[in-house]
């Protein structure tokens, strides 16, 4: 199960509502709740990863306590609370099996994240890290499926079912909604949750509930968990010399992936090529950039911008320039560093773009591991495509736009949106 995964940097989603009383109580709710997210990253866009020196950090907090410890989360009127709390829970609460005094720290410590109140903005235990860093490298345990947030219900939805996965055998489809995951509702769920309940050993079971459009009634689905390996690049020579490359998503395995397809389509002869990049979430900034250094003329690929007003751009040389026609094929569901490569391919007129408008996540995550085995991934900054256009929230028209038709593709396994691509190819190779 994918959250959209990324190594070194993320780019991703949507932005949740909430004030200072929000704020205040989604802290608390973590100190008395021990709220654990898991991993997985959806829709994302990583920036970079830089080692936080917890003792070092401690030091330089004491240097500057006196000056600072109002604006700080850590100060006497906060501990003396959080005393106060612990105190009244080993008192008052029924069953003393159930309080778990790391389970509360850990707690705390996603609390103070979770009140930022951006779903992008992740803390990770120390065996979640780890289990991110395991999926960026393409292998994790679940059902095979990326899910994102849907900002109409609250719930996740499926954004792409990888293929040969235990979610494709069990019929779940791109945009069925997650209603309940083992008979329990997933409703106001952070993503990292509702993803921690899906996943599992392998082996194991999960029932989901499903919504999905034009049925009905409910779908009660069961899925069997396995460990799943997941190419991220897929490709095939289709009719009349048209090269075809499918990119899931960015991981660090997916450069290589993507330089032996398109060797291999160059090797054919190809006269032309689709790059898919529907239902593609995101991934890691350096693998995207390095994809695009293939395919794009000289100049810029992105720049992003963070709260100090600094840029930093990242460029191509032009000297491996794509030399054929290009179409790329995008949905709704193609974000974050899919975004960043079909902006560009827009911005220089390098290609034409098919499908529907996508996701609209224009800002990048850095991850920052912490000495003790935790991280955080924060909302660093904001990204924009070589024209200066910020997507976030708005995504990308495409050129033509083509809907697809769900009821073909399913049960007839006609994909109306290639046929729409070749057929603008061949328009091209005249």
């Amino acid at each position: 199960m994918n959250q959209n995964g990324d190594n070194n940097y993320y780019n991703n989603d949507y932005s949740q509502p909430g004030g200072q009383n929000n704020k205040t109580g989604m802290l608390l709710l973590g100190m008395l709740l021990g709220v654990i997210l898991t991993t997985l990253i959806s829709a994302c866009v990583f920036v970079g990863v830089k080692v936080v020196d917890l003792a070092g950090n401690k030091t330089a907090r004491q240097a500057s306590a006196n000056a600072e410890e109002a604006d700080s989360v850590i100060n006497d009127e906060s501990i003396e609370k959080l005393e106060a709390i612990e105190e009244v829970i080993e008192q008052y609460y029924y069953k003393d099996e159930d309080i778990d005094t790391d389970a509360m720290i850990e707690g705390m410590y996603a609390g103070v994240v979770d009140s930022l109140g951006d779903p992008y903005s992740v803390y990770y235990t120390a065996e979640e890290w780890q289990a991110l860093m395991q999926e960026t490298e393409g292998i994790y345990y679940g059902i095979g499926a990326y899910l994102s947030l849907d900002p109409a219900t609250g719930l996740a939805r499926i954004s792409g079912v990888i293929a040969d996965t235990p979610a494709q055998e069990a019929g779940l489809r791109e945009n069925d909604i997650i209603y309940q995951v083992d008979g329990e509702s997933v409703q106001g769920l952070e993503l990292s949750e509702i993803v921690s309940r899906v996943k599992g050993e392998e082996g194991t079971q999960v029932h989901l509930t499903i919504v999905r459009e034009g049925e009905t009634d409910y779908l009660e689905i069961d899925v069997t968990r396995r460990q799943i390996e997941s190419p991220t690049v897929n490709y095939e020579m289709l009719d009349d010399g048209i090269g075809y490359i499918q990119i899931t998503e960015f991981d660090d395995v997916t450069t290589d992936q993507f330089t032996e397809a398109l060797a291999v389509i160059k090797g054919s002869d190809a006269k032309g090529l689709i790059l898919d990049l529907r239902g593609n979430p995101g991934g890691s900034l350096p693998v995207v950039v390095d994809i695009a250094r293939m395919i794009l003329p000289e100049g810029r690929i992105v720049y992003t911008e963070n709260k100090y007003g600094e840029k930093e751009e990242y460029t191509c040389d032009g000297k491996h320039e794509l030399d054929i026609p290009l179409v790329v094929l995008v949905n709704g569901n193609s974000a974050s560093a899919s975004e960043i490569l079909a902006g560009a391919i827009k911005d220089y007129n390098k290609g034409t773009l098919i499908g529907t408008i996508t996701f609209g996540k224009g800002i990048v995550q850095r991850v920052l591991p912490l000495t003790d085995g935790t991280a955080l991934k924060l909302t660093i900054s904001d990204y924009y495509t070589p024209n200066g256009n910020n997507i976030h929230g708005i995504g990308i028209e495409p050129d033509i736009e083509c809907e697809l038709d769900t009821q073909a593709y399913y049960e007839d396994g006609v994909d109306n949106q290639l046929e729409c691509a070749v057929e603008e190819m061949e328009k091209l190779l005249k």
